[in-house]
């Protein structure tokens, strides 16, 4: 359409999505690029974009000072948490007896080495996580406090993440905060924050993605305002009529991250699929919302070199993990086709043909792993705690009675991992709902976690419940979302209404109850030496948790 003055003004279809603060509380609805009336609207030189289509594609304006307070004092709270006590126990626990030792095998060989039999050893994780482990190694010897101060460094980092994310979702330093308390409070990110075990490299690899992606959102909907802005209509057809929105640098950022995440474990690799489908569907809600006909179209047309590129970042940055076996000559499998044809030496591709060979391998090994553990569990036990997993035991005395138990049990904080099922259902119900964007990322994000497991499930694979590491960030925002909704928006609250000050009471409680459940387990979370009785008392599930 051209309005009076002889400018361009287009008129969207009908809403793809509502606005990013449709039923959960926020403390401010300030957004860059939004008319605040048709004369900030009617700007010169730019066209009259619709104040609906400015809110949803506006780039959201800097957290206020509350929120970085809140981000140090609890930051803080949870580094110290993890920090105190690090080193305890003084001997490797679980399967610190292998990563520890193995990254101090990249150390010393570039490669992880059998120093007894003096022959490489065959492992079935990539390197990075055990590279990650040697950091500390390196710095502070191969000790306890080594091994376990890298994983104790990226378990904090986590909890600034999930705050992070949780601001850019929420707009709520309040909200913010609660998600960050409960990470900071969660049972079983505490135990791996203090564990040299690959998992929580793992975690902060995929969050550290995630967190990129939504950044990536918020930048490539502002640049499609700006286009906008600047003239261009993409209700009408044509190719110069669709956004260029330039290069997306979250999203390269976002690859190579994930790239990192699946050089620890190949379990990020379900976090591959799920970010491009979120960024994919980012990209068509963006266009739907600047009223893009062919939305689907136009992003498939647009986008699909864009995420082909993801996956090629991803699978360079992966195979760049590996850099320590391609430079040695030590490495397992390392020279494997030119052993096998006896030849003198490898042919100039053969590195490549003998990682393959080696992933062919280890990825049999891992399909064929069905050798019972008393620790297992599948993946319908996770949610429900249903098989913890004890990483170190000792009936040394120290409690001040007879009979005395100290242990680190993995296990999530009950109240929080508990409340996670009702919070999921709560969710998708809302979603439903209200069409909020929001709990499509997060529900994405605990499905890549937790569902492709079933499958595993299916050929009685060996599972442990740490393999649910991955989904409790998005588990602990599912709950933050259902708290927000249950406080309810400034501007829903009608004058004289209670309904933000009980929900924020509700919100209160629940946290506070959290934060008490964490304290009662806390002495299974850091192995403290505490009478038998106490601690049998803690074992709620019985047997199931001995």
């Amino acid at each position: 359409m051209t309005s009076m003055d002889g400018r361009v003004r287009y008129v969207p279809p009908k809403a793809y999505d509502r606005s990013m603060t449709s039923g959960v509380l926020t403390d401010t609805d300030q957004w860059e690029g939004v008319a605040d009336s048709p004369a900030a609207a009617a700007q010169p030189g730019k066209s009259l974009v619709p104040d609906i289509v400015r809110r949803r594609l506006g780039r959201p304006a800097v957290p206020r000072l509350d929120f970085w307070v809140a981000l140090a004092l609890i930051t803080l709270i949870g580094g110290a948490l993890r920090y105190i006590g690090l080193a305890h126990p003084k001997e490797k626990i679980f399967d610190e007896l292998y990563y520890a030792d193995e990254a101090q095998d990249l150390l010393r060989k570039k490669v992880e080495w059998n120093f007894d039999d003096n022959t490489p050893e065959y492992v079935v994780h990539p390197p990075l996580g055990k590279w990650m482990i040697a950091i500390g190694e390196k710095a502070f010897g191969y000790n306890s406090f080594g091994w376990r101060i890298m994983p104790m460094i990226v378990g904090t980092l986590i909890i600034v993440m999930t705050m992070i994310i949780a601001q850019r979702l929420f707009r709520s330093t309040i909200l913010a905060a609660a998600a960050g308390l409960l990470v900071s409070l969660d049972g079983m990110e505490f135990v791996l924050s203090r564990s040299a075990l690959l998992d929580i490299f793992l975690l902060f690899w995929i969050v550290a993605s995630f967190l990129c992606l939504v950044l990536d959102r918020e930048s490539r909907r502002n640049r499609l305002l700006k286009a906008l802005e600047g003239g261009l209509d993409p209700t009408r057809p044509g190719r110069e009529n669709r956004p260029r929105l330039g290069v997306p640098w979250w999203r390269i950022a976002a690859a190579l991250c994930i790239g990192a995440a699946c050089g620890v474990k190949w379990s990020g690799m379900w976090y591959v699929f799920a970010f491009l489908f979120l960024v994919f569907i980012w990209e068509v809600g963006a266009r739907r919302s600047a009223g893009v006909v062919h939305a689907w179209r136009d992003t498939f047309l647009d986008e699909s070199l864009s995420l082909i590129v993801f996956v090629a970042i991803a699978i360079v940055v992966y195979t760049a993990t590996w850099t320590g076996w391609f430079i040695s000559d030590d490495g397992y499998f390392r020279h494997w086709y030119a052993d096998t044809h006896h030849l003198a030496h490898d042919r100039w591709f053969d590195p490549l043909v003998n990682l393959w060979h080696y992933h062919v391998e280890a990825y049999h090994f891992h399909v064929t792993l069905v050798t019972k553990h008393q620790y297992q569990s599948w993946p319908w036990q996770w949610l429900l705690l249903g098989r913890p997993v004890a990483f170190y035991w000792s009936p040394a005395a120290g409690c001040g009675a007879s009979s005395c138990a100290a242990e680190i049990l993995l296990l999530g904080t009950p109240l929080l991992w508990w409340s996670f099922i009702p919070a999921l259902a709560g969710m998708v119900w809302l979603g439903i709902a209200r069409r909020d964007w929001r709990t499509v990322p997060i529900g994405v994000g605990v499905v890549a976690g937790i569902v492709p497991w079933f499958w595993s499930e299916l050929d009685d694979r060996t599972m442990f419940y740490f393999y649910a590491l991955p989904a409790e960030p998005f588990l602990v925002l599912a709950v933050v979302y259902v708290l927000g909704a249950i406080m309810g928006k400034t501007r829903q609250a009608e004058p004289g209404s209670d309904r933000r000050l009980i929900g924020a009471v509700i919100a209160g409680v629940y946290v506070l109850l959290v934060a008490a459940c964490f304290a009662y387990f806390y002495p299974l979370y850091a192995g403290t030496s505490i009478p038998y009785t106490d601690w049998f008392a803690r074992m709620w599930l019985g047997s199931r948790w001995v």
